[in-house]
């Protein structure tokens, strides 16, 4: 993307930093904020997404996890994965991934005085070449368990991107004992709400495509769920969130690889 563009035209990465209160992000993304979307609660969707994260990566802390490859990280601004992660334990590494190279660069920027945290240039979609980037190779150790976190990124890739298969080659390269933590849009529970941010995301930004409970359970094949399973996002071991509409647009869940699921 040319400069001219990361100025003139609204940034998906930057607009997650803008709803999450954090100074990355132009003036091209806050307009767009305040007039594309003033009937979407986004910026209570984002913040609900944010704290799924949040809760998520405490579990897997605690689970003994200490690498974390976050896929899709876009700018890893207030209440990011190593913030949270090396609060409970300073040794966790943490390598974010994102294809978009004015956030890499935003985000180099950000993390280069914390020796345990790094972000590769690289689209998730290329597993080898997320898992050879020397980011990921200098702090991720592949035989050892590690989480591997999709939080609101499979719904920008099509069916035709096959998000399953991708989800499975992820599966196949980590150790036993490795957790993934998704995150999904889904139009089961508020059809309305989320055709119209579905509408705007496609018009504005980066093409969207919300999933049913039923198009995702496949994606958690050779995993096993941690309770509640797949719920919505709030409803994961939540934290009391109020009933609003916003709480109710995406799944979450965790799971773990606990044998070797590879050809399943």
């Amino acid at each position: 993307m040319s400069t001219n563009d990361d100025v003139e035209r609204p940034n998906v990465a930057r607009l997650f930093d803008y709803y999450l209160g954090g100074a990355h992000n132009f003036a091209v993304d806050r307009r767009f904020a305040e007039l594309a979307m003033p009937q979407i609660p986004t910026a209570e969707i984002i913040q609900h997404t944010r704290a799924f994260l949040r809760r998520t990566v405490r579990v897997c802390v605690a689970a003994g996890i200490r690498q974390f490859l976050d896929l899709g990280s876009g700018i890893p601004t207030a209440g990011n994965v190593h913030e949270v992660a090396q609060q409970v334990d300073p040794t966790c590494r943490v390598v974010y991934v994102d294809n978009e190279a004015t956030t890499v660069a935003h985000s180099r920027a950000m993390l280069r005085d914390n020796p345990g945290a790094s972000i590769a240039e690289a689209d998730i979609r290329d597993v080898g070449a997320v898992l050879s980037a020397p980011e990921v190779r200098g702090l991720i150790d592949l035989s050892q368990p590690v989480a591997v976190l999709m939080v609101a990124i499979l719904p920008y890739l099509g069916d035709a991107d096959r998000p399953a298969e991708l989800v499975a080659r992820y599966r196949d390269a980590v150790a036993d004992g490795s957790y993934l933590v998704m995150s999904h849009l889904t139009a089961d529970e508020q059809p309305e709400m989320v055709e119209q941010l579905v509408g705007v995301t496609a018009e504005s930004l980066s093409p969207i495509v919300a999933r049913s409970k039923a198009e995702l359970e496949p994606l958690f094949a050779g995993y096993e769920l941690l309770e509640p399973g797949l719920v919505m996002a709030t409803r994961w071991r939540g934290e009391g969130e109020p009933e609003s509409g916003a709480e109710a647009v995406a799944y979450g869940a965790v799971g773990v690889k606990r044998s070797s699921a590879r050809g399943r």
